[in-house]
């Protein structure tokens, strides 16, 4: 082999360095074309629809988390469009903080609460449109509405939205003025940047009233999730009309595009990354590759919500037969995960302890694992604080908050939700299951492989619990009749 000289130690020659502009891909604009761009546009009229259905309930929810925190100013931004790669970006969706205090949906929208003699007064601050005749217009592909559609004036954002708006241009001088300030972080950076934050409690702090605000819902709310419960289950329908080309081609993927197409035509988008998940991936609590095939004997759990217009969220989950019928291991493992989803839904009642509908499906969940012989205790040992060894089948807890997140009001404090009583107006998830891993020993081999969970979507009422999913069947029998009335349609 030939000796390599060694590499020299100094920086190259920069006579021999080529440049590493990259150019743009954007055509120059001469002054020809400047001046063509800037005459023959019409003037667009203004919408003048007044007030949203929105602009009173987000004005009380203002005026609650005035009262929380009076004599500061508080900020709370809608975020900016994440991006995806090479300069493209994903579909924006504003931070449910900013959407809840405002109807509005605006990207790099910014809400200030100026403390005032009657509590605080309230600015939007928003990118105004970049108006035809412009070279932005043309040119800018992040916010010319060439590129990205129009956006509303600040005065039609004003009217609907009934909050005074300013161009977001003017935020950082309006934050300049002194006066005690709480940001709500990790949304904007640029906004963050605008405010030093010496201590970081106080904006912790807003972070958690934000989310509580939001633990009980309004009527409106509960409309909102009652609509994208009837969605999803569309969606589900639409899902099991797709398995028999599914199972052809296009396995777990083809079953999540069918549910995609409803989310997108009916809402917003999917609530979430839906799971599609056949045989063992069920397993895996998050999967969401869905990139499996579909094979006849086996179970697929599928979980999955469609997100209002809105913003509101569903989140429902059932375990299908493939082919439409459930052996009797299948069967066996359902009928115990019902049970403990009957047990978990009759201990949700107003005033409560949230945890109260867990205790409940571990209970009965243990007990049937404990019959079956899968735990080296009792069910009352495996059950005590300091064992649980039926969670090594369980995994997760069984149920969060539910609203304009899939896991609503995550910032609340323990002892407002996790350690916290229900409420009527609470929204959430009951959702038990039971998980065998294919490699698991203590398990019998005809259950190895197996996961399964139901979850529905509940809202507490005064004498105890309404399912919103009710509609959807989940018990042995009725899903192999209900999954062959669709085949047949």
């Amino acid at each position: 082999m030939a000796e390599v000289a060694p590499r020299s130690g100094g920086p190259p020659d920069t006579s021999t360095r080529k440049s590493l502009e990259t150019g743009s891909h954007d055509l120059p604009v001469s002054a020809a074309l400047d001046s063509f761009l800037r005459e023959g546009w019409a003037v667009s009229e203004p919408a003048d629809a007044g007030p949203s259905d929105l602009a009173a309930l987000c004005a009380r929810r203002r005026e609650r988390l005035s009262r929380m925190l009076p004599g500061e100013r508080l900020v709370v931004p809608a975020s900016r469009t994440p991006q995806r790669g090479n300069g493209q970006e994903q579909r924006f969706r504003a931070s449910s903080d900013y959407v809840y205090l405002t109807g509005d949906q605006s990207p790099e929208g910014v809400l200030v609460l100026d403390p005032d003699a009657g509590g605080h007064g309230a600015t939007l601050f928003v990118r105004p449109p970049s108006d035809p005749g412009t070279v932005d217009f043309f040119q800018d592909y992040r916010h010319g509405e060439l590129w990205v559609g129009r956006r509303p004036a600040l005065s039609e954002l004003e009217a609907s939205s009934g909050i005074h708006c300013r161009p977001l241009g003017e935020l950082a001088a309006a934050l300049d003025a002194a006066a005690r300030t709480r940001v709500r972080r990790g949304l904007d950076a640029e906004v963050d940047a605008l405010v030093e934050a010496e201590d970081p409690y106080p904006d912790g702090e807003l972070r958690a009233f934000l989310s509580e605000l939001r633990l009980v819902k309004d009527a409106w709310e509960v409309e909102q999730v009652e609509q994208a419960v009837a969605a999803t289950i569309r969606g589900f329908e639409d899902a099991v009309r797709a398995l028999p080309a599914a199972i052809k081609s296009g396995g777990e993927r083809h079953v999540e595009g069918a549910f995609a197409l409803r989310a997108r035509s009916e809402g917003n988008d999917a609530a979430f990354n839906p799971i599609v998940a056949c045989g063992p991936h069920a397993t895996t609590l998050h999967w969401t590759r869905n990139d499996g095939p579909l094979r006849p004997g086996e179970l697929l759990l599928v979980d999955a919500g469609v997100e209002t217009h809105s913003l509101y969220a569903a989140d429902l989950t059932r375990t299908l037969p493939v082919d439409g019928a459930f052996t009797p291991d299948q069967r066996r493992v359902l009928e115990l995960v019902n049970s403990a989803h009957e047990a978990a839904l009759e201990a949700v009642r107003p005033g409560a302890p949230f945890r109260a509908f867990r205790r409940a499906a571990a209970k009965v969940t243990a007990e049937g694992l404990a019959e079956w012989g899968l735990l080296p205790v009792t069910a009352a040992e495996s059950l005590r604080d300091d064992s649980g060894l039926h969670r090594r089948y369980t995994l997760c807890a069984p149920g969060h908050m539910l609203g304009l997140d899939v896991h609503d009001c995550p910032d609340a404090r323990a002892e407002t939700y996790l350690d916290g009583a229900l409420e009527p107006g609470n929204v959430l998830t009951v959702e038990p299951g039971l998980y065998f891993q294919s490699d698991d020993l203590t398990v019998p081999e005809a259950l190895r492989g197996m996961g399964v969970r139901i979850e529905d979507d509940v809202v507490v009422t005064e004498t105890g619990c309404r399912v919103l999913s009710d509609r959807l069947p989940r018990r042995p029998d009725d899903v192999e009749a209900w999954m062959a009335s669709l085949r047949t349609e």
